[in-house]
């Protein structure tokens, strides 16, 4: 993903960071996802110093000012969510390929949209598109509870595995279609859409409490991020730049609005 100006290109997400509902266009990833170590402090491969020069110069310097989400980008290892044939690329400021033909997310994205979900530590938010499981990784870091809902089988146990292994433990991952979303642990103090709808599901929205907002990329070839936040007599919508994400599959594409 690149930035103009005005445009931000997005690797595909529904997968999210692209996880099921968006396809990335920079070639196939390996076939056979790679396993993941463990990252220890005071690993000298632990790659703190190329984290580090990501959130300087990718992620602050595009005016991303929450603390906690600079301080969970610095820690989580986003080298461990890619495939070992892009490991030296996990820092660049473009989204990369993961298993299924998906993608893994352009760094700055994932903390834009982290930011605009306004979460605190104890809070609860659902993902819509796990992919790799970074952007709840993100997420996870902050003390935030996450249900990730992922659409393609493989990305979602291979998500899970990983997460686990890792030691997010505040992660809970599932195979099924995000349209959805997760009823039993609703409501959701925020929710992020990692694919872009032609509308926003009505079950998504009446599954965000009161004050809680909802990230999601809105449109089909002319497209909004939006952020839409829930109120005691309905919803106030903010959109705050134009975006380009693969499509949101499933359900979603056989409802009419």
């Amino acid at each position: 993903m690149k930035q103009t100006a005005s445009l931000i290109f997005i690797s595909p997400l529904l997968c999210c960071d692209c996880g099921s509902n968006q396809g990335g266009r920079l070639g196939p990833a390996p076939a056979v996802s790679q396993p993941l170590e463990q990252t220890q402090k005071n690993d000298p491969n632990d790659r703190s110093d190329e984290r580090e020069r990501m959130v300087r110069e990718q992620i602050e310097r595009r005016n991303i000012k929450n603390q906690q989400v600079l301080q969970a980008m610095r820690r989580v290892p986003r080298h461990l969510f890619v495939p070992m044939a892009y490991r030296d690329n996990a820092y660049e400021d473009r989204a990369l390929p993961i298993e299924d033909g998906q993608t893994i997310s352009q760094p700055y994205i994932v903390g834009l949209m982290t930011e605009l979900a306004r979460v605190n530590p104890g809070e609860t938010v659902l993902e819509v598109g796990t992919g790799s499981g970074y952007q709840a990784a993100v997420l996870a870091d902050m003390g935030v509870n996450v249900y990730s809902v992922e659409i393609v089988a493989t990305l979602a146990e291979s998500a899970k595995e990983r997460l686990l292994k890792l030691g997010y433990r505040n992660v809970h991952v599932r195979h099924g279609d995000g349209y959805d979303g997760w009823k039993e642990h609703a409501p959701f103090d925020a929710i992020l859409i990692t694919a872009a709808p032609p509308h926003i599901p009505e079950p998504l929205k009446q599954q965000l409490k009161v004050g809680g907002r909802l990230v999601v990329p809105v449109g089909e070839w002319q497209q909004q991020l939006i952020v839409l936040r829930r109120t005691k007599t309905g919803f106030e919508k903010q959109s705050i730049i134009p975006v380009i994400f693969v499509p949101m599959t499933g359900k979603i594409q056989s409802e009419n609005p």
